[in-house]
């Protein structure tokens, strides 16, 4: 519940789910807002290396910031899209997946390469909520990060900026700036300093 000019008010299911709160992904607006991502990132999926203007206006479409600069090498899967927010000139790879249930904030020249996958879902561990409502928790990542092929990003994970984040690694929990992290779990290899390649 929350309140507006003093009523108390329910919360429908959008603002549940961007809230991180139990919610039904069944409720008819979400629905529709997965259909339209889903829509666009298939024209975007077949759409040719020369349609350049046509991806520019589907990828400003999608993405809830940061779409007139983005570079997607296609083929592209998200939830919402509306829920990513992207800083200037940050480009996904081949086969990336970002599960945008709840907010995804990326800095400015972060790099994903080919099948990273984001993840804010979650779902109950109690198997009769899970049948009905899941939740999410947002991801965020600095700016000029390197996000290494096949790597996942789990829900409610920080990724500080210039970080290189291995491939393969599976991040569940946060990674401070400035440092090279890989593994299963992610964990900080070694700082990175700015004369070493």
């Amino acid at each position: 519940m929350q309140t507006r000019g003093g009523a108390v008010v329910a919360r429908d299911e959008q603002e549940k789910m961007l809230a991180g709160e139990l919610y039904d992904p069944r409720d008819s607006v979400l629905v529709t807002a997965r259909e339209r991502a889903r829509d666009l990132c298939r024209d975007l999926n077949a759409s040719r290396e020369r349609d350049q203007e046509e991806r520019r206006r589907i990828l400003r479409e999608l993405f809830g910031a940061g779409g007139e600069s983005v570079w997607v090498q296609p083929p592209f899967f998200c939830d919402y899209g509306t829920n990513i927010s992207l800083g200037k000139d940050c480009f996904f790879n081949f086969n990336c997946v970002v599960l945008d249930v709840c907010q995804v904030s990326i800095g400015n020249n972060v790099l994903f390469g080919p099948a990273v996958q984001v993840y804010t879902a979650m779902h109950p561990l109690d198997a009769e909520l899970r049948r009905s409502e899941e939740f999410g928790k947002p991801i965020s990542i600095g700016s000029d990060v390197w996000v290494g092929g096949g790597a996942i990003i789990c829900p409610g994970v920080n990724i500080g900026s210039r970080s290189v984040i291995g491939a393969g690694s599976v991040v569940t929990r946060d990674i401070p700036s400035d440092v090279f992290a890989a593994g299963n779990p992610c964990r900080v290899i070694r700082t990175i300093s700015s004369d070493k390649k």
